[in-house]
């Protein structure tokens, strides 16, 4: 009777999206993320780790403005949720985990491919917690790690090994062992993070901020390994710290109401 009911679900689903058609660009832009996730795991299978690593934050790009381009246009569907959701575990899931694997992993031996093993177990339980949950708790945050800001905090440390040298850093077969199991946990923790979506860029802002803008902007322009590294940590760590913070914040009693005793008698 269960299969019979599903075998119906999936038939319906079926019939919805070919009668109905599905939106071109927002499934287009979820392609081109799709398609960088591909584009990074061949570049680490050729050893070019630096392009495996930009081609991932290539991907998160796109990841956007999927979603930014569906709201905008009012073309979101249940389609477009699972099929992104689909494509995020390869680009944020299996392209970062074989990408740290080759770069840093292997020495590690069983350690190395079972901590890739439990990030991508971790990235997949996180994109499914998010489908159930959506619409169901407050879209300014996300609870546990976004995958896509998992997989930009690796890429960027990639990045960051080759842009300041071996020199001053901690061993990456350590430090990236214990980041890649820190990270899967984070992802399927009930910690929050902020969503930025409601984020309004296009509207009047002070001059001021376009200046500092502009000064970010030619400060990534000019070593945008560093900028990423030190955006990207900050917004990783901000979880945790604010979670801390919450927890020692002493919660202020409910005022009482006056007792039986302090009241006039009538």
């Amino acid at each position: 009777m269960r299969a019979e009911k599903h075998r119906s679900n999936i038939a319906l689903l079926h019939d919805g999206v070919s009668r109905r058609g599905i939106y071109l660009l927002p499934n287009l832009i979820t392609s081109a993320g799709l398609f960088c996730g591909v584009f990074s795991i061949v570049q680490t299978m050729q050893a070019a780790y630096n392009n495996a690593a930009l081609a991932i934050l290539a991907a998160a790009v796109f990841d956007s403005l999927d979603g930014r381009v569906a709201r905008m246009t009012n073309s979101a569907s249940r389609f477009g949720t699972e099929y992104d959701s689909l494509c995020d575990l390869v680009s944020f899931g299996v392209a970062p985990g074989v990408l740290i694997y080759r770069w840093a992993l292997i020495p590690w031996g069983v350690w190395g491919w079972s901590a890739i093993g439990l990030y991508v177990i971790c990235s997949a339980i996180r994109l499914a917690r998010f489908n159930i949950m959506l619409g169901r708790i407050d879209s300014s945050h996300f609870m546990g790690l976004p995958v896509p800001g998992s997989a930009a905090m690796l890429s960027s440390i990639v990045l960051m090994y080759r842009y300041v040298g071996q020199s001053g850093l901690p061993p990456k077969q350590i430090a990236l062992l214990l980041l890649t199991y820190a990270l899967a946990l984070l992802m399927v923790s009930s910690i929050r993070y902020t969503s930025f979506k409601n984020l309004h860029l296009y509207g009047r802002q002070p001059l001021s901020r376009f200046v500092l803008a502009v000064l970010l902007l030619s400060v990534a322009v000019a070593a945008y390994p560093l900028f990423i590294f030190v955006v990207i940590s900050l917004y990783v760590s901000s979880g945790p710290v604010l979670g801390v913070r919450e927890w020692l914040r002493p919660s202020i009693p409910a005022p009482a109401g006056p007792s039986l005793e302090e009241e006039d008698p009538e």
